[in-house]
């Protein structure tokens, strides 16, 4: 019995393990606005944002076996212009959410032929929140780093014997939820490696035949000849490595490469992103003419988000919502108490860091009291993995509350996840609000 690198680490929380791995479910898998593949490329696009292999991989993987074009995977000058309009929103919402406007909105919505429907843009924006959260998780648990043998993001065997993620993580019970994901064999599954390499192997098998086919009718079209040809070998033949579905036994994804050899990998995700310079700023307020200070009181996820989101696509509110929740009430008596307060305090005090750093303000909170809870070093490991996760070392998750268990650490980490992710969809919730009033 093996586990994948972000399920070990969110199954020192099993309770929220259950949660997270529902919503994923639905948002990539189940019946929805938006088309399998496209799920899966807005994924790429998010996590390429931050530099994450490990999910571009993943996702790399994902969407072929979901029958998308291999050609897309040649950047982003290769997919439709629907899905290249996303980019800009994909580009704010990773590292300035507080510059999404309404005019953003109403260009996606307003584009002839290309136009995006309501429920497909929420679909999209909470793809985009959801992987951009998750970098920063799979960054600040180390779970990107080393990706050859012996890496972090290696699976490592359990013990005792074969058990599948959920019985190892929730004592041998599993929920109802999972046991239906389970029957589903859906990528959030358990099941048999054999198994799993067939069906790779069809879908190589299959991609590389519509290539052929296409490349064929190109050149009697064209009357040219193409010396390049897209293949995607999948299989566990180079040993362990990342980028593996959460859930899955372990495969290696490998490298596209052209009809000379030369590797094309997905880990060079220069071409998913335009403008990669723009990354995050420290959001101040000096003047009249900087950005305004987004206040909850006048828009917040209970009483506005929510209802958004779960009337324009069905029940995904419900599970976000669980989400948020299933992570405000994890236990940290023990951490709380060596910072001396009371553990609603002390969550409070991160989330709230969190939300500060992308000008998001409660009226009712002292925010003195961050600098009283949060000591320098925690601070900063906080923003490193919030603002730009891609800058976190392999080294920083081991260095930082030395004297704290490792649950309590990832519990950090699973703070900044669901705050980050609240965050970029409360500005782009906002924003599709004004659009629509």
């Amino acid at each position: 019995g093996r586990l994948e690198a972000v399920t070990q680490q969110m199954g020192c929380h099993p309770q929220y393990l259950d949660s997270f791995l529902k919503m994923q479910h639905y948002l990539m898998h189940m019946d929805g606005p938006l088309p399998f593949d496209c799920r899966h490329y807005i994924a790429i696009m998010a996590a390429a944002r931050h530099q994450c292999r490990y999910l571009v991989n993943l996702h790399v993987l994902q969407f072929l076996r979901a029958g998308g074009d291999p050609q897309w995977l040649r950047g982003l000058n290769f997919i439709p212009p629907k899905l290249r309009n996303l980019n800009e929103i994909n580009k704010i919402l990773a590292h300035r959410p507080w510059l999404i406007t309404k005019e953003h909105i109403e260009k996606l919505l307003k584009i002839s032929e290309w136009s995006w429907s309501l429920a497909e843009l929420v679909h999209a924006v909470v793809l985009l929140a959801h992987c951009h959260a998750l970098a920063s998780f799979v960054f600040g648990c180390g779970c990107e780093q080393d990706e050859g043998p012996g890496g972090r993001g290696v699976l490592k065997p359990l013990s005792p014997g074969n058990q599948c993620f959920c019985e190892a993580t929730t004592g041998n019970s599993c929920s109802q939820e999972l046991l239906r994901i389970n029957r589903k064999r859906s990528l959030d599954s358990c099941m048999e490696l054999d198994s799993l390499r067939e069906r790779m192997q069809r879908i190589h098998v299959e991609a590389e035949g519509r290539e052929e086919t296409r490349l064929l009718q190109q050149d009697q079209e064209e009357g040219e000849r193409h010396e390049w040809r897209w293949v995607c070998r999948m299989g566990a033949q180079r040993g362990g490595a990342g980028g593996l579905s959460i859930g899955l036994p372990h495969l290696r994804l490998s490298p596209l490469a052209d009809a000379d050899g030369a590797v094309t990998s997905a880990a060079n995700l220069a071409c998913y992103m335009q403008d990669p310079d723009f990354g995050y700023q420290d959001f101040a307020r000096r003047d009249e003419d900087q950005t305004q200070v987004f206040r909850v009181q006048d828009y917040s996820w209970e009483d506005h988000g929510f209802s958004l989101v779960n009337r324009l696509y069905s029940d995904i509110g419900h599970l976000l919502d669980e989400k948020f929740r299933m992570v405000d009430g994890l236990q940290s008596s023990t951490m709380a108490k060596r910072q001396g307060c009371e553990p609603s305090v002390f969550k409070r005090g991160i989330w709230n860091y969190i939300h500060c750093m992308f000008g998001i303000r409660y009226d009712d909170y002292d925010y003195a009291e961050v600098n009283q809870l949060l000591e320098r070093v925690l601070k900063v490991y906080i923003k490193t993995v919030t603002c730009y996760p891609e800058k976190t070392n392999s080294e920083m998750f081991d260095r930082f509350w030395k004297q704290f268990k490792h649950s309590e650490k990832v519990h950090v980490n699973l703070l900044i996840l669901e705050a980050r992710m609240q965050a970029e969809l409360l500005y782009a919730l906002q924003a599709i609000t004004q659009y629509m009033v």
